[in-house]
């Protein structure tokens, strides 16, 4: 049916044929969504670390916008807020589907397959644009069943999404730098998918760059396009740039850990070597199927054999294009072109995983479905429709049979994780009260990542942290930790770390057992917990006010902060001494505007916060109760530029009494003065950066100190 080409028969109403063609369309995503249920249903695994996260990640903002119970609106930097190194969009989308199919992982999958809705609509919509219905249908299947993109609809991650978004861009991109298109409504709709793209991960980039270059140089060298171009790029900067700029220092730093020093651990090959040049094909046998492979490959030499006899001749597989011969390289092409670009700029990323392929896969499949649509068309002459349907039938099947065996597999090597009991017994324990757990294993199936996402189904407040994996921390642990999870045999990461925490927490008094579980391979889960007898544990209020004062000190301050506040947010993972410590200080200003303390305890609440509007605002009141600290002053100028304010940040540097004689105040100004376009004080910087980086080298090699006793209470002296 797909592949037969109606020419002598008449043709039914085009408003049937199109409506035939989208329930062709949905039968095909309702199969796919259908086996992906089946599968789910007898799975018993629970998701590992990277699922989880981003599992997490789709609760915050479901909540956030009040859609799943246990949160709220949290204003828009709060929303913010919650997608510190990976955009939101993804995580908004999924955590609305979860408010309506359910928050359990099985559940929350269905997220997944309005991302594959997505992806087959726009697929489908591509191969009809490039030759007919029947081949975009074709392509859509072949899309359904390749089994790099049918692992990824199991998968909780961003990389079927993500392939969703890069496809519909580089499509609707292409429809507009085509000859024939250059309207300003494919211009605006293609800066919307590209936006959404980039904000559902920015490695968006790597599959867009090359063609969105092509397309905007294109489209400036043409002065009715010009505007055009202009406007999309502006529409692009405006929908991406608020979360860029709320998170901006968190996002380079997370791509620098998952890229860099995520490929250095991993040990993937170096980025020009002939290794990394195949590492992504390689995995085509295994992503896109043997049979899919060896069906595309035939139908391509069979469709050129009459082309190599006669070069005049027109490749079969084209035949059913409606559209003149001299418009095929507006196709065509352009699918090619983004294909091999988003192939190499891939490759020339250091970190290597079979996932980051993923939005290249649905352009594979579009070029697979030609070598199909050649082979069914060259059964069709010689058999007639019937021969090609069912030849057509037999490869989707085998197809799906390479799918269905692999997933088989892992059914049976599953293993039941006792965390999902676990998380229910403690939420039962303490029902809607905002806890921390420390995890101390580190494996696929129990971890503080997947245990925070089972402590917050149906509105939970338990939130997982993995403090202990360090021996500097242990003492830390055994003296403030309220909740610990631990287990008996191999614990993964850092397992003989892991054990000696666990045996300390054992043998010390102050916690006792609640529970234990049975666990794979003979070990048990336990759960324990401080004893209602041991000393209270000491608020974290007053070190951190301590510590606040001690930014007054410069570099030893910060230092001090470095030092002690990761390892407490572990412990307090829901932050619940901020909001103690802002309603004292605020209660302090109330009584004494000046109050330097409060000051300083508003001013580090606001750093930690992300919130450098007002961090800004209590630094200036700082630098004018403390006009002999240059340090207010630099902060203040710090934060400015962390606030993209390069000229108020110079300004402030420059005009401070102790410019000339502070290193760090001289490199902030001249830093300020060539981020806000001074290029003439490139020369100062290449003097003064060293200089300020010096001095605060030198001043971090003094001991940072100790910050004052955690067991006095806000407002008063320990």
């Amino acid at each position: 049916m797909v592949l037969a080409s109606s020419v002598s028969t008449p043709r039914p109403p085009l408003h049937r044929r199109a409506w035939f063609w989208w329930l062709t369309l949905l039968a095909i995503w309702l199969l796919a969504t259908l086996w992906d249920r089946s599968w789910l249903a007898a799975d018993h695994s629970i998701p590992d670390w990277d699922e989880a996260d981003y599992l997490n990640s789709a609760v915050d903002h479901g909540r956030a916008l009040g859609l799943l119970p246990g949160g709220g609106w949290p204003g828009w930097d709060g929303l913010l807020d919650l997608s510190p190194k990976i955009p939101p969009l993804a995580s908004l989308v999924n955590g609305s589907v979860m408010a309506l199919v359910g928050d359990r992982p099985d559940q929350a999958v269905g997220g997944l397959a309005v991302w594959h809705g997505l992806l087959l609509v726009v697929v489908a919509c591509w191969g009809r644009q490039l030759v007919s219905p029947g081949f975009g249908l074709l392509a859509a299947a072949l899309t359904a069943l390749l089994p790099g993109l049918a692992e990824l609809r199991l998968v909780f991650t961003l990389d079927l999404s993500l392939a969703a978004t890069t496809t519909l861009a580089l499509w609707l991109l292409g429809r507009w730098q085509a000859p024939q298109g250059g309207l300003w409504r494919q211009s605006l709709l293609a800066a919307l998918a590209v936006a959404a793209a980039v904000l559902v991960k920015q490695s968006a980039l790597l599959v867009l760059l090359g063609p969105c270059c092509w397309a905007a140089l294109r489209g400036l060298g043409q002065p009715g396009r010009r505007l055009q171009a202009l406007a999309a790029l502006a529409l692009v900067l405006a929908v991406c740039l608020p979360w860029l700029h709320h998170n901006w220092i968190t996002t380079i730093g997370g791509t620098n850990r998952a890229v860099i020093e995520s490929a250095a651990a991993e040990g993937d090959p170096a980025v020009f070597s002939l290794t990394s040049l195949l590492w992504y094909p390689r995995l085509w046998p295994q992503q896109l199927g043997l049979p899919v492979l060896a069906i595309a490959l035939i139908g391509g030499l069979v469709g050129l054999l009459p082309v190599l006899r006669d070069p005049q001749r027109r490749w079969q597989p084209l035949a059913a294009l409606r559209r003149p011969v001299r418009q095929l390289p507006t196709g065509w092409p352009w699918l090619i072109g983004c294909s091999l670009s988003g192939w190499v700029l891939i490759t020339l990323s250091p970190n290597k995983d079979p996932r980051y392929i993923a939005p290249l896969l649905p352009l594979l499949a579009l070029l697979l479905a030609l070598g199909w649509w050649s082979f069914g068309l060259a059964l069709r002459q010689r058999g007639g429709p019937r021969l090609a349907a069912a030849a057509l039938v037999a490869g989707l099947g085998s197809t799906a049979a390479a799918v269905a065996q692999p997933r088989a597999d892992a059914i049976a090597r599953r293993q039941v994780s006792p965390l999902p009991q676990v998380m229910a017994t403690l939420n039962r324990i303490q029902p809607g009260q905002p806890l921390t757990l420390l995890v101390l294993p580190g494996v696929s199936d129990l971890n503080d990542h997947t245990a925070t996402f089972y402590g917050r189904l149906q509105g939970g407040q338990v939130l997982a942290r993995s403090l202990g994996r360090n021996p500097a921390d242990h003492a830390l642990v055994l003296q403030r930790a309220e909740w610990l999870l631990l287990a008996t045999g191999d614990q993964g990461h850092r397992r003989g770390v892991v054990r000696q925490l666990s045996r300390q927490v054992r043998q010390d008094g102050r916690f006792e057992r609640v529970a234990q579980w049975p666990w794979s391979k003979g070990r048990q889960v336990e759960l324990w917990r401080r004893t209602p007898s041991a000393p209270p544990v000491p608020p974290f209020d007053r070190s951190f006010i301590a510590m606040a004062s001690g930014l007054a000190d410069g570099p030893q301050g910060l230092a001090r902060v470095f030092e002690a506040i990761g390892p407490q947010h572990q412990l307090d993972a829901h932050f619940l001494y901020q909001r103690r410590v802002e309603d004292w200080a605020r209660q302090r200003l109330g009584r004494d505007p000046n109050d330097i303390e409060a000051l300083w305890s508003l001013t580090l609440l606001a750093i930690l916060q992300e919130r450098p509007q007002q961090a800004e605002q209590w630094l200036a009141r700082l630098e004018r109760l403390l006009p002999d600290n240059p340090w207010p002053a630099a902060y203040r100028s710090a934060v400015l530029l962390i606030d993209w304010k390069p000229w108020p940040a110079g300004q402030v540097a420059r005009t401070h009494p102790r410019h000339g004689q502070e290193p760090v105040l001289q490199g902030l100004a001249d830093l300020a003065a060539v981020v806000g376009g001074d290029l003439t004080a490139i020369g100062s910087a290449r003097r003064t950066l060293p200089q300020a980086y010096a001095r605060i080298d030198q001043a971090l090699k003094d001991p940072p100190g100790k910050a004052q006793s955690a067991d006095a209470p806000p407002g008063q002296k320990p």
